[in-house]
C-alpha cells in the first residue's frame, strides 16, 4: 500500500490497534522518575488494574511481555522439582509449562486439544489421581490465543475444590483480559497474569500479576526467589523504584493510564458487552462463508469461543494467498495460523485468526470482514454468499 493510500489495519490478536488517547498520552518528554506525577499516579493505575481484573487483591506490574509474566508468577510459585498440572488447548498453554520446566518444576499434561475446553469431570479425575498432593498448581489459560478456545475458570475452580485438593488456580488471561468476562475474585483465581499489548491497548512491554492472599503464602514459604522476579516489594512497595525492581516503564504508564480512563469511562460491563458484539458478527460472516466453501471456525461451540480472536482453517491452498492479499491489496493484516500446524501442513499456512480485541468498533469489523470478502472474490475463493449482511444484521 502507499503511504497516501489510507491507513492500515493490524487485524491480529495483538499488538491491538492503540487508540488515539494512549498514543496522545505517551507522546511526551522523559518524566521525573523520583518525584511528581509518575509516582503520583501509581495508586490509581494499581487500582483500575484490579478493576480491570476484578480482583480485591494483589496487582504487580512488570517491565515484561506475556512470557515475562508467565515467568514471574511461576517464579513465585513454584520452586524445583514441585509439580503442576497443566491443561493444554493450544500453544500457549504448551508454553506457559515449558516455562514451568525451565524452572524445574514436572509438569502433567491434561491435554483437551485444539478445539474444545477443558472439563471439570477431566480436572477433577486428573487432580483426585495426586493423592499425595504433589501437584502445587493447575495452569489454565482463560483463551488460548493460537486457537481461540475459551475455558470456564469457574468450572475449574469448582472442579479443584470437588477433588478437595489445595492447588492453587492460576490462569492466563493475556488475550482476554478487557474482551472476555473475567472475575478474579467471584471465579476463585490465585493467580492470573496478563499483559500491556491486546485488551489493554498499550504497546508490548507491560507484564501483570494478580495474586491472591493464598498465593502470597505459598510465596513467603518459598525458599528464595530472585529480587527482579519477587513480587512481594511490588505489592507493598516502599519506595516507588519497587514497584519494577528498578527504573519504571515511563512513557507506558502513561498510556496506560490513558487506557484505564477508557475502559473504566465505558464501564467493564459494557466492554464485555461491545466484544460480544463484534465477534458475534464475525462469527456470522465466518459462518456464512463456510456454508458454502472450505472456510471453518476452529471452535465449533459458540460458548467456547473467545471474544477476542477468531482462529479459522481454510486449507493451504488459500490461507496464505488471502493474508497475501488483504495485506498487499487493503493495507489488512491478519493473523497467521499459529500452533496449528499439520503434518499435511508444517508452515500452518492454511490457517489464519482475526484479533477483535480492546479498541475495535462496528465500523472496523465490517471494514475487515469486507477486505475478506474482497480477497475472497479476487482470488476464486469458494464460499457461501451474504456474508456481509449477516455480519451487518448481527450487529444491528
Amino acid at each position: 500500500m502507499s503511504a497516501s493510500g489510507g491507513r492500515e489495519y493490524l487485524a491480529i490478536p495483538g499488538p491491538s490497534v492503540m487508540p488515539d488517547a494512549v498514543l496522545r498520552a505517551m507522546h511526551r518528554a522523559s518524566p521525573n522518575i523520583y518525584a511528581g506525577e509518575l509516582p503520583d499516579m501509581m495508586p490509581e493505575l494499581i487500582s483500575g488494574l484490579k478493576a480491570v481484573a476484578r480482583t480485591e487483591q494483589n496487582a504487580t506490574i512488570y517491565i515484561a511481555n506475556g512470557h515475562g509474566a508467565w515467568e514471574a508468577a511461576l517464579s513465585n510459585i513454584l520452586a524445583e522439582g514441585d509439580q503442576a498440572l497443566g491443561i493444554y488447548n493450544g500453544r500457549f498453554g504448551v508454553g506457559w509449562a515449558e516455562v514451568a520446566r525451565g524452572l524445574g518444576a514436572e509438569v502433567i499434561p491434561l491435554d483437551c486439544g485444539l478445539k474444545t475446553p477443558a472439563t471439570g469431570e477431566a480436572l477433577e479425575a486428573a487432580l483426585r489421581a495426586d493423592t499425595t498432593g504433589k501437584i502445587k498448581v493447575v495452569l489454565c489459560t482463560h483463551v488460548d490465543t493460537s486457537t481461540s478456545v475459551k475455558n470456564n475458570i469457574a468450572e475449574m475452580r469448582a472442579a479443584i475444590d470437588a477433588a478437595g485438593h489445595d492447588a492453587l488456580l492460576a490462569v492466563d488471561c493475556i488475550a482476554s483480559l478487557g474482551c472476555d468476562h473475567f472475575e478474579m475474585d467471584a471465579w476463585g483465581v490465585d493467580v492470573m497474569v496478563a499483559a500491556s499489548q491486546k485488551g489493554l491497548m498499550v504497546p508490548p512491554g507491560l507484564g501483570f500479576v494478580f495474586f491472591s492472599d493464598k498465593a502470597a503464602a505459598v510465596r513467603a514459604a518459598m525458599p528464595r526467589v530472585s529480587l527482579y522476579w519477587d513480587w512481594t516489594p511490588r505489592a507493598n512497595p516502599q519506595a516507588f523504584w519497587q514497584y519494577f525492581a528498578g527504573t519504571a516503564p515511563t512513557h507506558h504508564l502513561y498510556g496506560l493510564q490513558a487506557s484505564l480512563e477508557m475502559l473504566h469511562s465505558e464501564g467493564m460491563e459494557a466492554v464485555w458487552a461491545r466484544h460480544v458484539r463484534m465477534a458475534g458478527a464475525i462469527w456470522a460472516a465466518c459462518e456464512t462463508w463456510g456454508q458454502g466453501g472450505p472456510l471453518k471456525l476452529n471452535v465449533a461451540e459458540r460458548t467456547h469461543r473467545s471474544c477476542a480472536v477468531t482462529a479459522l482453517h481454510i486449507g493451504v491452498e488459500h490461507g496464505l494467498r488471502l493474508r497475501q492479499w488483504t495485506e498487499g491489496e487493503a493495507g489488512l493484516t491478519l493473523g497467521i495460523g499459529l500452533g496449528m500446524s499439520t503434518p499435511e501442513d508444517p508452515e500452518g499456512n492454511g490457517f489464519f485468526r482475526i484479533g477483535h480485541m480492546g479498541h475495535i468498533n462496528a465500523q472496523m469489523v465490517m471494514g475487515t470482514l469486507g477486505s475478506i470478502e474482497a480477497a475472497f472474490s479476487s482470488l476464486n475463493v469458494p464460499r457461501g454468499s451474504g456474508a456481509l449482511e449477516a455480519a451487518a444484521a448481527a450487529l444491528a
